[in-house]
């Protein structure tokens, strides 16, 4: 264990002034090359090269010098230089480095430098710069050309950043997918507005969709001209209002006309109005609920939220609902088998704690058979159900805990809030649909990227053509 004095010295960062310095003294540091370093040095660099971002070029000898060069040469032996030997002050005049040995991921590098020379005339230094990898191999190897500092410094070590990196790759393999099928006519409910108009436009750019346009025409040629985008190529159904639009969009799927529904400029209230009317025929037996698919940076699976925008505060009956299209969602979305936590405030039965009984009764239904396809277990509090340690810390032995695919919250608040904290805190990007009807719903918001919006359309596309595909073998057999 550290003493307490060595703990103090980590703490503070000194230099060696050129008087200082000896011939012969030297500084080390170690570090682990991991994939997140060579991912930093493209961000800060700028470049992409595939021989850093491309895993087919990862055994070629061009991609191993690129990361010695890119993270320990701007890295490592900088580090040296401006921290230990010569430390604060230091400038760094030249270097001269040869690439001996390939680095790959995972790699312990120790670089070592030592004073060579000293120039009094002007106070440079010379040092020799070997790194060296856990089996004792040189793998860089050269001198570095420093004028060291002359006045001493001493003070506290700043704490570096903690960095999380978010390539958004499941939210690209998830558009991918989508693009493989034929676009879905889509009837878009009061497009009036720019970012509205603009999500619509994106799809059908991408190959997902094929708008019809459903509004006033006068109100849809302003956003499009807001927007600047073209929209002659799309079909435009007059409708004068909001709730006229929500009701003609919905006949359009009624008829057949449309596969797809998706949310312009209106509120989701007014348009779910239309879908849950009598005569809407989208309705199903189903209560209607929205899930969010969210590609948290820092959580290693999918994570589907359920339910933060439609119902408010739903019943043991609704939740079950609920948390079958949940599961029904994470099928399409490949998890075989996903595990469902429904969360509370806390991870045992308080019959004061409503939530706490309706999970417990949840469970019991997924036991009998009154929800299928998933793993349910709760009430588990979120920590519980998203970290495994938490989960042992508390001793909660559970299939789901810590590995939760599904989070079922209590009510709409709880659920808007986590997914917010999620998007606007944690990095998330986050899909939006509504299921229970007869088509899923597209539901997008104006706070959203571009990435996510096109992900809810996907989502949305992989639904409907999964459904389309589970028909056809049903009439077939």
């Amino acid at each position: 264990m550290q003493s307490a004095k060595a703990e103090a010295a980590d703490r503070v960062i000194e230099n060696r002034t050129f008087d200082e310095i000896a011939v012969g003294e030297s500084a080390s540091l170690s570090r682990t090359v991991t994939q997140q370093d060579i991912e930093l040095f493209a961000v800060v660099s700028g470049d992409v090269n595939p021989a850093h971002m491309d895993p087919a070029y990862a055994e070629t000898d061009m991609f191993h010098k690129i990361i010695a060069q890119g993270m320990l040469e701007a890295g490592l032996i900088s580090a040296v230089l401006g921290t230990r030997l010569p430390g604060p002050g230091t400038i760094y005049l030249g270097q001269d480095l040869r690439f001996l040995h390939p680095v790959s991921i995972g790699d312990q590098i120790t670089a070592t430098l030592t004073v060579t020379a000293k120039h009094p005339e002007k106070g440079n230094v010379v040092l020799d710069c070997r790194c060296t990898n856990q089996n004792g191999e040189l793998v860089i190897s050269g001198t570095a050309h420093v004028c060291a500092p002359k006045e001493k410094v001493r003070r506290s070590r700043v704490e570096l950043p903690e960095v999380r990196l978010s390539r958004h790759e499941r939210f690209r393999k998830l558009l991918a997918q989508a693009a493989g099928h034929k676009p879905l006519a889509t009837a878009i409910a009061y497009p009036c507005d720019a970012n509205a108009l603009g999500a619509a436009v994106e799809a059908a750019e991408a190959g997902l969709i094929v708008p019809i346009l459903v509004g006033p025409k006068e109100l849809v040629a302003k956003a499009a001209e807001a927007a600047k985008v073209d929209i002659s190529a799309f079909r435009l159904v007059e409708a004068p209002s909001a709730a006229a639009a929500a009701a003609a969009a919905v006949a359009l799927v009624k008829k057949g006309e449309a596969v797809l529904l998706m949310k312009g400029s209106l509120h989701t209230d007014v348009l779910l109005q239309a879908v849950l009317a009598p005569d809407s025929g989208l309705r199903t037996g189903r209560r209607l609920s929205h899930v969010y698919l969210m590609d948290v940076p820092s959580y290693p699976r999918p994570l589907l939220v359920t339910d933060a925008a439609v119902n408010i505060a739903p019943d043991l009956a609704e939740k079950q609902d609920i948390v079958q299209n949940a599961i029904d969602l994470a099928h399409v979305m490949g998890i075989e088998a996903p595990r469902v936590a429904v969360l509370s405030a806390v991870e045992t039965v308080n019959p004061k704690l409503r939530s706490t009984l309706d999970a417990a009764a949840l469970c019991k239904m997924a036991d009998r058979g009154q929800i299928t396809g998933g793993l349910v277990d709760g009430p588990l509090a979120f920590d519980n159900a998203v970290s495994a340690a938490a989960a042992a810390e508390k001793g909660i032995v559970s299939k789901v805990a810590g590995q939760a695919d599904i989070l079922v919250v209590p009510d709409l608040e709880a659920g808007n809030m986590l997914a917010k904290q999620l998007t606007f805190m944690a990095g998330a990007d986050a899909a939006g649909v509504v299921l229970g009807a007869r088509v899923p719903i597209i539901l997008t918001s104006r706070a959203d990227a571009e990435r996510t919006r096109m992900a809810s359309c996907a989502v949305a596309v992989l639904i409907a053509h999964r459904r389309a595909s589970m028909s056809k073998t049903a009439a077939s057999s």
